[in-house]
């Protein structure tokens, strides 16, 4: 097998318009094999390339089912590159999964990061209309339709069409090698909900950058934090509620200057981070951190990142984040959607200065532990050399986990 820092790996991603998790772990996890010796190559597409009329619209409904021109340049790219494995993130709608059989064809074996919940939901989040929301499981993708979860029927019927014909012709089953998720949680829902092989699904936490030294004490911290999107499933609303109810300061760090939640009597502000310095200055002010999320997150990298400051975190007990968090370990849990839980959970960090050090010192170590870039660089080399190993001992160049032998790939 050749050495690790021999490999030559093909990251794919095509970015959407408000750059969201999903673009953010591609961009952290090629800046860490990069800075750890890794050979990356890129084939990225940007959506905020495509002209907002019709024409846009049109690109993104006919590429979503199969973007003809990308297909034919990832050829290439393949060609002229020659990769010993391609890592996908996001491949809608300038892509398409139809690069997929591509790789195949070439005997390139493929890893597929799953940052949310593609695979099975036309919008990816498994949510709408305020509730949790399975309809579309089992080839029922008309649902993202009869719903209008994209609220625009014209949306709605591509996101529709584009996952059912990826499902149609089984495109990522059939050639992806390797699934990766940033939780257990995610883990258990492909191999429970979707039937996906156990074995071809691996956990990788997202890469978090550990600061030098964490705050000295966030007891004296002055604000319960939020740092987000201002979305109803992120319960920002919640949280308003929670810190009235327990008479305490709001600070926020997302993507407005303002939230019709907060009303003019309220102890709130907010603040538009330019950088992740100035992010990490957010943080390092808080007293506590709140993730008072409705829906299941599939991570929590907002919680994460706080407790690498040695912030404490009160987040929803829901998804991926009573995995990110511990309770009574490194953070508390509330109820989702429970104001006056969320009340009382904040309240009692806020005003127990030792519980406050010792979930932060607490988060600290299990961010050091788990979920630093070292460890995520560790755990996606390994994945990488286990596939050009297994790729290597095939005596026909071809590496299907949809075969007999899948039992092998993915371990």
């Amino acid at each position: 097998m050749r050495e690790v820092s021999h490999m030559r790996v093909l990251h794919t991603n095509n970015a959407h318009r408000g750059l969201g998790g999903a673009s953010l772990a591609y961009a952290a996890t090629i800046d860490v094999l990069r800075r750890g010796g890794i050979e990356v190559d890129v084939f990225a597409r940007d959506s905020k390339d495509l002209p907002n009329n019709l024409a846009g619209k049109m690109t993104a409904f006919f590429g979503g089912l199969y973007a003809a021109r990308a297909v034919r340049e990832f050829e290439a790219v393949l060609r002229d590159r020659r990769p010993d494995l391609v890592h996908i993130h996001e491949l809608y709608p300038l892509i398409s999964p139809w690069i997929l059989p591509r790789c195949a064809r070439a005997g390139i074996p493929v890893v597929m990061s799953c940052h949310d919940y593609r695979l099975s939901c036309p919008i990816a989040t498994h949510y709408t209309r305020g509730a949790d929301c399975h309809r579309c499981l089992g080839g029922r993708e008309y649902w993202c339709v009869l719903r209008n979860c994209r609220a625009s029927i014209p949306e709605s019927v591509a996101y529709a069409l584009r996952n059912a014909s990826a499902r149609r012709f089984d495109l990522f089953h059939r050639h992806v090698n390797l699934f990766m998720v940033p939780s257990g949680h995610l883990r258990d829902f492909l191999t429970g909900r979707l039937g996906i092989d156990p074995r071809r699904v691996v956990v990788n936490y997202p890469p978090i950058r550990v600061p030098p030294q964490p705050v000295a004490d966030p007891s004296e911290g002055g604000y319960v934090a939020y740092a987000g999107r201002f979305v109803h499933e992120k319960g920002v609303e919640v949280m308003v509620d929670a810190c009235r109810r327990a008479g305490l300061p709001m600070r926020f760090a997302g993507d407005a200057p303002s939230h019709p939640a907060v009303g003019p009597g309220d102890d709130a502000s907010f603040v538009m981070t330019k950088s992740p310095a100035d992010l990490a200055q957010f943080y390092r002010g808080a007293r506590v951190l709140a993730m008072p999320s409705i829906w299941p997150e599939t991570f929590g990298v907002v919680a994460a990142e706080a407790m690498s400051h040695g912030v404490p975190v009160v987040a929803s007990r829901i998804g991926a984040l009573q995995e990110t968090v511990r309770d009574g370990e490194t953070g508390l849990l509330a109820e989702p959607g429970n104001a006056a839980d969320l009340a009382e959970k904040l309240g009692r960090v806020w005003a127990d200065a030792d519980l406050a050090r010792r979930l932060g010192r607490n988060a600290r170590l299990r961010v050091e532990e788990e979920f630093a870039e070292s460890a995520h660089f560790t755990r996606l080399v390994q994945v990488y050399e286990d596939l050009a190993a297994y790729q290597n001992s095939r005596t026909d160049g071809a590496l299907s986990c949809a075969a007999s032998d899948a039992s092998r790939c993915g371990r």
